[in-house]
């Protein structure tokens, strides 16, 4: 049976994180206000102005126990984890595979049969909930995408195909939103324009996190990717296999908070910059439906097994790595039913 973890979000402008014997204790204004026994956590994300102990980040990282820091508003900005795990060997398989174009390109396949079949099922749901010619016609075209997406093709053919069944999916995901305080015009970022995409651009960062421990505690290295090309500072293989989970888990999140009115537009303002941002209790509210939805139970398409949401990302890490090694012919994507 697998322990699921807990990830501390820290939020509150001005706290001080610190050591207090095998405990992480929080103080806010000079008062103790918390403390978590550090085997009880799986990672620190922290938003703005919070400062830590260097005992406090030692301990962490003896303990395997990720810290992550993040602007106020939920851009990531650096993070730190402990000793790096897992086999050299993987490391270097992984490192020949991904300059290795055609098997790159393989497994960049799978990843997005994985994205688009989430993606069309988003859409099908909607659309049997709320009738809607626009979403049957975008289904059918992420279908046909599918289709497209045989053995074989180069790593160029590949992503340009992830980025077609990306401009179909987002180009009707205004359809989607049944609450008009709110409306999608297109994908943005850095910075988002509107609430939309402040919301989706928030929970793509919590999941980047997330992903990127579960690559580090199988012995995969985060940066080096196959869909995604390498950046400096950039996680692409966490990028990779985020996309999986970005439709079922992030957008579908924000979708219904916001129909079901529990975000709505006045939560956000516009700064002269053009940013839009969430204010505080609006992030507090994110960060809570997306603790609650990680624990809530799924059955793994491809294991056929129990587990909760927030292991998914460890389980598709480990597929991953047993791919890598050679030990799976295929790395299976996880596509919800």
């Amino acid at each position: 049976m697998k322990h699921h973890l807990n990830t501390l979000y820290v939020t509150t402008q001005e706290t001080y994180l610190a050591k207090d014997g095998q405990c992480l204790a929080v103080h806010q204004e000079g008062k103790l206000k918390a403390k978590f026994p550090i085997h009880t956590l799986e990672s620190v994300v922290m938003f703005g102005q919070i400062s830590a102990s260097p005992f406090l980040l030692g301990h962490c990282a003896e303990n395997n126990v990720a810290v992550s820091w993040l602007t106020e508003y939920g851009r990531f900005l650096a993070s730190m984890s402990g000793a790096t795990r897992g086999n050299v060997l993987l490391r270097r398989e992984q490192y020949r595979q991904a300059d290795d174009l055609s098997r790159a390109a393989e497994l960049a396949r799978s990843l997005v049969i994985g994205k688009v079949a989430n993606c069309r099922t988003v859409l099908r749901r909607t659309a049997r909930e709320r009738p809607n010619p626009a979403l049957d016609r975008a289904a059918d075209t992420l279908s046909s995408v599918l289709d497209r997406l045989n053995p074989g093709l180069p790593l160029d053919v590949v992503r340009g195909l992830e980025g077609e069944a990306a401009n179909i999916y987002f180009g009707v995901f205004d359809a989607l939103i049944s609450n008009r305080e709110f409306s999608f015009t297109g994908r943005n970022r850095r910075p988002p324009l509107d609430p939309v995409n402040a919301l989706l651009s928030f929970l793509y960062t919590l999941l980047t996190h997330d992903v990127r421990g579960a690559l580090e505690c199988v012995g995969l290295d985060p940066n080096v990717g196959f869909l995604h090309r390498d950046r400096p500072g950039r996680p692409s293989l966490a990028l990779d296999l985020m996309e999986e989970f970005r439709p079922y888990l992030a957008d579908r999140l924000v979708l219904t908070l916001i129909n079901l009115r529990q975000i709505k537009a006045k939560d956000f303002k516009k700064r002269e910059s053009g940013a839009v941002e969430m204010n505080d209790e609006t992030r507090k509210l994110l960060l809570t439906a997306w603790q609650e939805r990680k624990r809530e139970e799924v059955e793994h398409p491809f294991l056929q097994e129990k587990m909760t949401v927030g292991f998914l990302w460890q389980i598709q890490a480990r597929l991953m790595a047993r791919h890598i090694r050679g030990d799976l012919e295929i790395y299976p994507p996880f596509v919800v039913r």
